[in-house]
């Protein structure tokens, strides 16, 4: 069963059919109760006026042989006395039910003597009726009904019977049964409960091939794109793209969303990668030149090196700790949310460098203590490089922002240059040492914490004509935004 129903469009033809099936079956029994209501009503209609006719007849007087109604042939008709003894009955009437009594050969009639009432105890059997009682000659208004049965003639069939009541002058409270037969109620339901379950399943078997038709239509983009993502895990291509339809709906969305996926993961993996090159390049000078010094030592240790073992070892940790760092950041870590006022930490990252010049007023922001230090520190340190005499920082606030900002009075950046230098192992002047330049992570990572933090790292022209670097970070309490990528 779960397999059966394991597809999207399984489980919506399905959906849809249970839905169309539920509605069919609550409007067709709707309808047949509301059919058969109508019609009922219209039979208790018809039996009441067959009731009231005959009634009529008995208000005035006429004898119970002579009652036109008695010989109606599809309408069978009692009289009841009070005591609920038949007085008459239609002709051809052979059985009843339904209307009190099933009696259909009336009483022997009374004698002339026991005919003959006594006006005095009529008029004392009119003071003890009820407050309800009927005038004589008067017809009680309104009917109730019942459905029963009655044979004519040897046919049997279902009626719905109507009770009205007469106060007659000489025979006192008669009650009179009428009945109209049920037949046409009974085929005009049969008749819509044939059609429908005829009908409802032709249609439900049409709305549940509509739905797989249209949801395998709908759908076939996304196996197509399913197909090609499986064919990119395989292939492990990712410069392979989804088939994107030419329509404006959400599965077009998806597939333009998952070729930016793509391109995104394309972009990272061969970004890692060079990442990866490019950290074993730099490895590998100061790894070789240690093992070399450390070689030479080892057959003259009289010409060991050891202030350059150090500076060697020295710049493998620090290059080791910018990769992790670097690794770190490119994981997501969010950096912590505490308090750092920025005037304080760039006295601290400017104490003990030479021609540094601090102009700050307080302003905090949230973030990582550790990591905003290293930013600082790593600007000043590209700054010392580039710098003839003379370097500013500045901390200000600007808006809801914190501004930092680190210049030089060296050569500058060409506007060209201003973003790739933040690019990772990327070095402007080629013809510097490694061991001026450093490894070209500095400013790559300064912009990279930027970023978790929710801020942006620029570079500009200083208004010495140098260089000018500026950290905008928001305020402490402030929305930090989405960070870009």
């Amino acid at each position: 069963m779960n397999r059966l129903f394991g597809s999207v469009r399984s489980r919506a033809t399905l959906g849809a059919t249970l839905v169309v099936a539920v509605a069919l079956v609550a409007a067709g029994t709707a309808l047949l109760l509301s059919l058969r209501a109508n019609l009922t009503g219209e039979a208790g209609t018809r039996a009441e006026r067959s009731a009231q006719a005959v009634a009529s007849e008995l208000a005035a007087r006429t004898p119970l042989d002579k009652l036109s109604g008695l010989d109606a042939e599809d309408t069978p008709v009692q009289i009841l006395d009070e005591d609920g003894v038949l007085l008459a009955a239609s002709e051809d009437l052979e059985r009843i039910s339904g209307t009190g009594t099933s009696e259909v050969t009336p009483a022997p009639a009374p004698s002339d003597e026991d005919d003959r009432d006594d006006p005095d105890d009529r008029d004392d059997d009119r003071d003890n009726r009820d407050d309800d009682s009927l005038d004589p000659g008067e017809i009680a208004p309104g009917a109730s009904y019942t459905n029963g049965t009655a044979t004519i003639d040897g046919d049997t069939e279902d009626y719905r019977f109507a009770a009205v009541e007469v106060e007659t002058p000489d025979r006192g409270r008669l009650t009179v049964h009428a009945g109209a037969p049920l037949a046409a109620e009974h085929s005009a339901v049969g008749t819509a409960l044939t059609a429908m379950l005829i009908g409802f399943p032709l249609l439900l078997g049409v709305v549940a091939a509509v739905t797989w038709l249209v949801t395998g239509r709908a759908l076939r983009p996304v196996e197509g794109i399913r197909r090609e993502m499986a064919a990119i895990t395989a292939s492990e291509d990712l410069r392979r793209r989804v088939p994107e339809p030419a329509t404006h709906d959400e599965v077009a969305r998806l597939a333009r969303t998952t070729n930016a996926t793509l391109a995104a993961l394309e972009a990272s993996v061969e970004r890692q990668r060079a990442f990866v090159a490019d950290a074993s390049h730099e490895l590998r000078s100061p790894i070789a030149s240690l093992r070399t010094q450390l070689e030479v030592a080892a057959a003259h240790p009289e010409l060991l090196d050891l202030d350059g073992a150090v500076e060697d070892t020295v710049r493998l940790q620090n290059l080791a700790a910018d990769l992790l760092l670097l690794a770190r950041l490119d994981t997501g870590e969010r950096p912590a949310g505490t308090r750092v006022d920025l005037a304080a930490l760039a006295r601290e990252a400017a104490a003990g460098r030479e021609g540094v010049t601090v102009e700050a007023e307080p302003v905090e922001v949230s973030g990582s203590r550790g990591q905003l230090s290293r930013v600082l520190a790593n600007l000043l340190d590209n700054a010392e490089r580039h710098a003839r005499e003379r370097i500013t920082v500045t901390v200000r606030r600007e808006g809801g922002a914190a501004v930092v900002g680190v210049a030089d009075d060296g050569e500058g950046v060409a506007e060209a240059d201003r973003e790739r230098i933040f690019e990772r192992f990327v070095r402007l002047d080629a013809a510097r040492s490694r061991d001026d330049g450093g490894a070209g992570l500095g400013l790559a990572i300064a912009r990279d914490v930027a970023v978790r933090h929710g801020g942006t790292l620029t570079a500009g022209a200083a208004p010495a004509g140098g260089a000018l670097f500026e950290l905008r970070l928001p305020l402490a309490g402030a929305d930090r935004g989405t960070p870009r990528a």
